[in-house]
Order: structure tokens, then sequence, then C-alpha cells
């Protein structure tokens, strides 16, 4: 099958996300924000699993990239699950497994930092962009 089979199949079954990235403006610096992301995730007895120095790397890679364009200042991804959300967005459908675990972002470009976060389909994965919400606009309003 032709690769363009898959890209139309692709389109008409999966879900339409009218925007696949919810973000906030964050009044103040990266640091703040990421320290704002960080406490609220950890304010909530979730931990972190991993911080993807995403921006680092694009950076870093740039060059071998063949660009000139610096996408961000910075750009953090902050990776987390919750064992109680996970527990019930899995035992409604195992293969949810695919989302976990979450993140929610920080990025700094052009003096704009902004927080955001993924969208998730319809359904139990719900409950998990609710929690991301909630940590993103908790941060963004420090």
């Amino acid at each position: 099958m032709k690769p363009f089979f898959f890209a139309a199949l692709f389109a008409l079954t999966s879900p339409a996300y009218a925007d696949p990235v919810i973000s906030y403006t964050f009044n103040g610096s990266f640091d703040d924000a990421s320290f704002g992301v960080e406490s609220a995730i950890v304010g909530r007895g979730l931990v972190i699993d991993h911080v993807s120095h995403t921006g680092q790397m694009l950076e870093r890679t740039r060059a071998d990239m063949g660009s000139d364009v610096v996408l961000f200042t910075n750009a953090d991804v902050f990776l987390f699950c919750s064992a109680s959300i996970s527990r019930a967005v899995m035992e409604a459908d195992p293969s949810n497994i695919a989302f976990c675990p979450y993140s929610v972002y920080v990025a700094e470009k052009d003096d704009a930092v902004t927080i955001g976060y993924r969208t998730y389909p319809e359904g139990p994965m719900q409950q998990v962009q609710a929690l991301l919400d909630q940590i993103a606009r908790e941060a963004s309003e420090n």
C-alpha cells in the first residue's frame, strides 16, 4: 500500500482535535515558569520521571540538521504519571498506555514564555487532560 493511502486512512479514522495543544502565557521568566510547573506537579504528590531539555537538544543539533533557525531560547518538557488516573484510564482501555507518561512543557521564544500540554481524545483520557490543565493553569498564574 502506498503512504498516501495510510495518511488518508489515518485522517478518516483519527479523532479531530480542534486544538492539539493548549498553552498559557506566563508573565515572568522561563526559570520561574519551570519552577511553577515543577511545584504544581510535585504539590499533587506526583513524581517527575524526567525533564526533557528539548530546547537544548534542538539548539545543539541545529547545524547538524542544516538549519539556521533558533526555535526556542529555552524549552523543557516535564514527564510524569499519576498512579490513580493512569489506573482509571487504562482499566477503561488498556491501550491508553500509549499516552503515558503525561507531559507539560515550558517554552521561551522571543521573550515570551508559555506553559502547555497536548490534548487527549474524548472519553477516559479527559481525566488526564483535566489534570494537565490544572497544572498548567496553576503554574501560569504564579
